[in-house]
């Protein structure tokens, strides 16, 4: 498989590169140091990302109907309103303080029946926006099925490492897209995945080098 280089790829070049082949299909963007930290030193991925990574970064935005994310790792980034719907995942079913106030549609939740803010969230993002998928976790290939019957069928998660994890162990990612920045950080960080073991082979799609950072493509 050849290493190009994404300096000499246009914006429809990446395009074409990160195109899905079928739907619905999600795919997962995650970035780590060579030493495997999935943050920086101050907790967040977005400490450890490159212009290369936004590139990238901002390709899979475009090109997804929707974002999932948990909601843990979307307080941690300190998210916002998107131009594409964000859908949050979490079992108790709170939405992060800086979401709160998000135009409505713009932020779907995703939670269960057994969810401790269920009726606050119900209030805050509206009924059809509260996603109630199981009793006391989260359906993920649920989630998947519901948001395509939605038109959500090209769906993007950013994690973070526990829901990645989840993902893979109940077989609804289709895709992984990782950066790999050329910095070692030590001390101790998460990793790209968190939780009990999985183990999931994967198979190498495409890979893009800029200035030894590293951005592959993986298929589940």
């Amino acid at each position: 498989m050849e290493l190009r280089r994404l300096s000499d790829l246009s914006d429809a070049d990446l395009d074409e590169a990160y195109a899905v082949p079928s739907r619905p299909w999600l795919r997962v963007n995650m970035i780590s140091s060579v030493d495997g930290a999935a943050t920086g030193p101050d907790g967040r991925s977005g400490s450890i990302n490159n212009a290369a990574d936004k590139r990238v970064f901002d390709t899979l935005r475009r090109l997804c109907d929707a974002v999932v994310v948990g909601a843990g790792t979307a307080r941690d980034e300190r998210y916002r309103e998107a131009p594409k719907p964000l859908v949050l995942v979490s079992r108790s079913g709170r939405v992060p303080e800086r979401l709160r106030d998000a135009s409505p549609g713009s932020v779907l939740m995703a939670t269960c029946a057994g969810a401790e803010f269920l009726q606050e969230t119900r209030g805050l993002l509206g009924e059809e926006q509260v996603l109630v998928l199981g009793q006391y976790h989260v359906d993920l290939v649920g989630l998947k099925h519901t948001l395509a019957e939605r038109g959500f069928t090209h769906v993007l998660s950013e994690g973070g490492p526990h829901l990645l994890r989840d993902l893979l162990a109940e077989g609804v990612a289709d895709e992984l897209d990782w950066t790999l920045v050329p910095r070692l950080l030590g001390g101790e960080h998460p990793r790209i995945t968190s939780g009990p073991p999985v183990d999931v082979p994967l198979r190498l799609g495409s890979l893009l080098e800029a200035e030894g950072t590293l951005l592959g493509r993986w298929y589940v």
